[in-house]
């Protein structure tokens, strides 16, 4: 089975990337790593600083596939071409993502309204694509029978890979994933399919890949944020240890702090994480309002060490 690290906005850039793969990289299964999207800019010149979380120098070692978030399928079709020329080969359109502030401009899963305006993006797309072209949808807008006129309109096109997260977009990502509904559309499916959605633990990912054998692969999300090492320990390997933890945590916050030019704004960023990966550590939950309150890197830092006091002796 194929493994992915599901694109997250403000979690998963090159810093995390590059870190991941260094402490809990498995080499007998590697894992490939959606980038978060990229808007295609109207004018079609390139933002550097935007760029530059997707050259290759930034990914050294690290399978990274991009991530486009359009509506404009010739806009979408150019910006394709572009990552080409960066020397990327599978390129991502985003048809999944549920924010409101994405879908009220039609994007993101607000594509999926109208599966003919859908319908027209993907035909600009792949009558200029050259290579290949994978989607990461939901099942709806409203409702998982959406999904029937939608994937319709997935198999007419040479999709390379179709990676569903069965959840609708009034959903956002409260509720659970619908895998009756995902299970319901599987077959009818023309291109191979990722799972995406509320894998957690090992456990999680066994049980899917027992229920559905014939997956291309699954995209796992915020259980990769909660515990690094989850995919690790899929294929046999063992958790994370307290001095890998120390290590990856480091590498993350010394990196954004380069990044960032202050420790400050490394420290906003390192807390989106903390969200998830302060439930590894036993009896640190009562450190989370410090946590929050922090500002200075000082004042992190102190925390921080607390908080992995309280590693299991």
């Amino acid at each position: 089975m194929n493994y992915y690290a599901a694109p997250m906005e403000g979690l998963t850039d090159r810093i995390w990337r590059q870190a991941h793969q260094r402490w809990f990289g498995a080499p007998e299964a590697p894992v490939r790593y959606y980038a978060p999207f990229l808007s295609p800019p109207e004018n079609r010149v390139l933002i550097k600083k935007k760029m530059a979380e997707l050259e290759p120098a930034a990914n050294p070692g690290v399978q990274v596939i991009p991530q486009l978030l359009a509506k404009d399928g010739e806009l979408a079709a150019w910006m394709i071409g572009e990552l080409r020329r960066m020397g990327y080969t599978e390129v991502n359109l985003n048809f999944g993502c549920p924010s409101g502030t994405v879908t009220a401009k039609g994007k993101g899963s607000g594509m999926l309204r109208d599966p003919q305006k859908l319908d027209a993006f993907l035909d600009a797309v792949f009558s200029q694509a050259g290579g290949p072209v994978s989607v990461k949808t939901r099942l709806g807008v409203a409702r998982a029978e959406e999904f029937g006129e939608i994937l319709n309109v997935y198999n007419k096109y040479p999709l390379c890979e179709l990676t569903i997260h069965p959840r609708v977009m009034k959903q956002l990502y409260r509720g659970q994933a619908d895998r009756e509904a995902f299970a319901a559309y599987l077959s009818a499916c023309t291109a191979p399919v990722c799972y995406n959605g509320d894998v957690t633990t090992v456990d999680d990912l066994r049980a899917l890949e027992a229920a559905f054998p014939g997956l291309s692969g699954i995209m796992v999300g915020r259980g990769l944020i909660a515990d690094p090492a989850l995919l690790r320990k899929a294929v046999g390997g063992p958790a994370a240890s307290r001095e890998e933890l120390r290590g990856y945590h480091d590498e993350l916050y010394h990196g954004y702090t380069e990044a960032f030019g202050m420790a400050s704004c490394a420290v906003s960023r390192m807390k989106a994480h903390w969200f998830y990966l302060i439930h590894l550590f036993d009896g640190a939950d009562a450190l989370e309002k410090p946590l929050r309150k922090a500002r200075e890197g000082w004042e992190y830092e102190t925390v921080v060490n607390q908080i992995f006091a309280c590693w299991p002796k």
